[in-house]
Formats: structure tokens, C-alpha cells, sequence
């Protein structure tokens, strides 16, 4: 792929191909997630895609009870909250997503270090079917 393809379109389709992919800056080695056209930190501009593991742990949450559109139309809102939060993979990146498998009405049991695992959610938008990053805790 060329630069014009480190886009979010991009990362979508990997996606939905349920593939978690990164950006990684041939010229000092960054990573980068989500994907960008340019490194940020030496500016270059020879990138590659590289497929990150999806083992990460949590490094941050909130419980939303009042939800954007998208997520009240996949059925979130005041009476089902969700739990969005930062995950940081072993690949050394962090990325927000939602968050499964915990206990959203009782976020103090939500656990900060708690191990997680990429997941992709499929849901109807509009008369799209698309791809979106969750990750689910790991026992």
C-alpha cells in the first residue's frame, strides 16, 4: 500500500476483515495507531502497515450513560450504559474502544491492568453494515 492508503477508510476495512492494523514508520521505527500518512515524530513519510496482536491491558475507563448516536442505535443509552476505555496492546500503542465483559453497573469492580482481547463488533448503520474495535476482558 501507498501513503494515500494509511487512512481511516483503510483501517475500517482492515477491520472488517477483522484484522487490528498499525502504521509503522520505516524511517525511526514509531508505531502508530490508529493509522496516520505521516510520522509525527520524524515526519517521514515511509510507511507500512503492520497487523498488531490485540493483547493489550486496560489503562483507563469511563461507564457512558448518555451515548452518541451511533451507539443509542446499537441500543446503548441511560438504561444499558457501556463502558469505553484506553487499551494499551503488548505492541507498545494505545487506542480507545469499547470495552466488554465488564460490569458496567457496577464500574468500581472495572479493574485498571485487567488483561483484554481485540474484538469486532459488526453493527447496522443506516444501510452500511460496519466494523467497529471492542475489546473483551480475559480471564
Amino acid at each position: 500500500m501507498n501513503n494515500k492508503d494509511f487512512t481511516s477508510a483503510s483501517f475500517q476495512e482492515y477491520l472488517k476483515q477483522k484484522k487490528l492494523m498499525g502504521v509503522r514508520c520505516q524511517s525511526c521505527g514509531t508505531l502508530f495507531l490508529p493509522p496516520r500518512p505521516m510520522c509525527n515524530h520524524c515526519f517521514g513519510e515511509d510507511l507500512i502497515w503492520e497487523e498488531l496482536s490485540g493483547e493489550g491491558e486496560l489503562t483507563a475507563f469511563t461507564t457512558i450513560h448518555i451515548a452518541p448516536t451511533a451507539m443509542i442505535e446499537a441500543g446503548y443509552g441511560r438504561d444499558n450504559p457501556y463502558c469505553s476505555g484506553i487499551v494499551k496492546l503488548k505492541d507498545g500503542v494505545s487506542i480507545s474502544a469499547q470495552i466488554l465483559g465488564v460490569d458496567v453497573d457496577h464500574p468500581e469492580n472495572i479493574k485498571i491492568g485487567c488483561k483484554l482481547e481485540v474484538e469486532f463488533l459488526e453493527r447496522q448503520v443506516g444501510d452500511d453494515n460496519q466494523a467497529f474495535l471492542a475489546f473483551q476482558t480475559v480471564d
